[in-house]
């Protein structure tokens, strides 16, 4: 019993988190565009209608395989500004999680671009025409949406101006017509060719009108989440340095699969390792109270090691050695063999005693189980097996002061980064924060057989391995994996500001059952009901090679996600 069929046919499937952005990519498909063209026209449609799960100013991760082969992942992740020194943050405990001294260099726009240019066939403008379309005339104010915005009213009120001025909006639609402003100014920049034209758009989102706009919001004091006002220090010349980097995924055979995810920039290596020592292990269901312990504590090992190893440029391999230390009963918090040990703190409200949503960015669910930010994804293959597996995040309306005059906000990836200079993720000028964006691409025999990925911070790899577990070792469908009920642990540092941990934390879905989250209590699990439907946004493509099926799937939860196709 699923929520929805797992779609097949021969032409081309769309999956994402947002039906309008699904149906946009979808539209491409129809209209002659690539897998390619439909994930850029479906990508800025999500800045659009989810501009409290990713934005412009934000940043951008996918993993692309043309015509179904040579896997590269695109990396849209800016790096530190040149300004983003540990001594401009001498007086703080941590980077915060919402203002401008949070801001990486903005990638997701210009990386949108990049691969339009580089790897596309349609036009610039016929690509914008669906996200100028929503942006002018509306698109659904969903619940979360507004949910979000309630939480930083008083914020927006009383210290971001702009931001009140765009986003304290009455009715069931929104409209964002600065930013159907802006995307005129890249649409009409100009230009004798198909690539001139995107390159045009480029310069003006890099180096002209709006990068100037950007870097002077930047400098103006603001409040941050510290409770303080504070001036950021991105600069124009920092956005005009940015260019999105084409790189060789990190790859791990499991059960007949190759899966290959983005390197140690990001946490993607954190599923391979998991995969690894669970290749050694017996208990691989999740919807058991055996093989969900098993899940629970060999991922504690896995996001262990992210800690002490990851970091960008930083060298790190995989293996199932550490298999071997997986007990019967939860292990707390592990220390990874790098022996590097991040500041722990207890799970507890912010540092400033709010209750805001201001710079909450993509956790899904908070540790209580409480709903909270987000990011999005989505998800593309064509008739030619081309496949596309995008998370594009950041830039969150409730991350910094919507820019003046041009619709969006910066990001606030920097948070991500410790201020202790031990770290492997240390806050280093010029280098790229870790990132939790974490798209999947799945291989056979060198050929792109599936691509997926989720919202979800921290959770993102871990919502991703119970998927894997479900398809590649239980045998089930794309939307039985997908609908089956999750879990994951929270016995870690976060990512996220302000950086908390619980020992032996797990937050489960409550359709696990009394028997799971009782066997799991009874290990010494610290479990959180956190509802029947409530954790991971996974959509999926799929392409069988043999036969050139296609399929897609999307999550339920929320009743936003949608997948299309024929």
């Amino acid at each position: 019993m699923t929520t929805r069929p797992t779609l097949r046919g021969s032409f081309g499937m769309s999956a994402s988190t947002h039906w309008l952005a699904t149906a946009t990519a979808q539209s491409v498909l129809e209209r002659g565009g690539t897998a390619v063209d439909a994930a850029v026209a479906g990508g800025f449609v999500l800045q659009v209608v989810e501009p409290h799960l990713n934005g412009p100013g934000g940043d951008l991760v996918a993993m692309f395989a043309p015509r179904g082969r040579d896997p590269r992942v695109i990396c849209g992740q800016g790096a530190a500004p040149a300004g983003a020194t540990r001594e401009r943050f001498a007086d703080f405990d941590s980077v915060p999680g919402a203002g401008a001294l949070a801001a990486a260099v903005p990638g997701a726009t210009t990386t949108w671009l990049w691969l339009l240019a580089e790897h596309g066939t349609w036009e610039l403008a016929d690509v914008l025409d669906y996200a100028i379309h929503y942006a002018e005339t509306g698109f659904p104010a969903l619940p979360r949406l507004r949910g979000t915005i309630a939480a930083v009213e008083s914020l927006f009120r009383e210290h971001w101006p702009a931001s009140a001025a765009l986003w304290l909006q009455e009715g069931d639609t929104f409209t964002n017509p600065d930013w159907a402003r802006t995307l005129r100014l890249l649409r009409d920049a100009g230009g004798d060719t198909r690539e001139a034209r995107i390159e045009a758009a480029r310069r003006v989102w890099q180096e002209g009108e709006v990068a100037e706009a950007m870097a002077a919001a930047a400098a103006v004091p603001h409040r941050h989440s510290d409770g303080r006002d504070h001036a950021g220090v991105l600069t124009a010349a920092d956005i005009a340095a940015f260019r999105p980097a084409l790189e060789e995924p990190m790859t791990l055979d499991f059960r007949g699969t190759t899966v290959a995810k983005p390197g140690t920039w990001s946490q993607g290596p954190v599923l391979l390792h998991a995969l690894a020592m669970l290749d050694r292990l017996p208990h691989l269901d999740p919807s058991t109270a055996e093989g969900a312990h098993t899940v629970v504590e060999v991922l504690k090992l896995a996001l262990a090691d992210r800690e002490g190893f990851y970091g960008d440029g930083r060298g790190f391999t995989p293996s199932g050695d550490r298999a071997a230390l997986v007990g019967e009963r939860s292990a707390g918090y592990r220390v990874s063999e790098g022996g590097y040990v991040p500041p722990l703190e207890l799970d507890g409200p912010p540092q400033d005693g709010s209750t805001s949503f201001a710079g909450s960015g993509e956790p899904t669910v908070a540790r209580d189980g409480a709903t909270r930010g987000d990011t999005c994804h989505l998800d593309v293959v064509d008739r030619w097996g081309t496949m596309v597996s995008a998370t594009p995040s950041g830039g969150w309306l409730q991350s910094s002061p919507t820019v003046p005059g041009y619709g969006f906000c910066l990001g606030t990836r920097l948070q991500m980064t410790w201020l202790d200079p031990a770290s492997p993720a240390a806050l280093t000028p010029g280098l790229r924060p870790r990132t939790t964006l974490s798209p999947t691409l799945l291989l056979r025999d060198g050929e792109a057989v599936g691509a997926l990925g989720t919202p979800g911070g921290d959770q993102q790899d871990q919502w991703q391995l119970l998927y894997l577990l479900r398809t590649l070792v239980l045998g089930m469908s794309p939307q039985e994996a997908i609908d089956a009920p999750a879990l994951h642990t929270t016995a870690m540092p976060g990512s996220f500001w302000p950086r908390t941990w619980t020992p032996h934390g797990v937050v489960a879905e409550s359709r696990l059952g009394p028997a799971v989250l009782d066997g799991l209590r009874a290990r010494g699990h610290e479990v959180v009901d956190a509802g029947p439907w409530s954790l991971g946004r996974l959509s999926v493509v799929t392409r069988d090679p043999r036969t050139g099926e296609l399929g897609a799937a999307a999550n339920p939860r929320g009743a936003q996600g949608y997948a299309a196709g024929r």
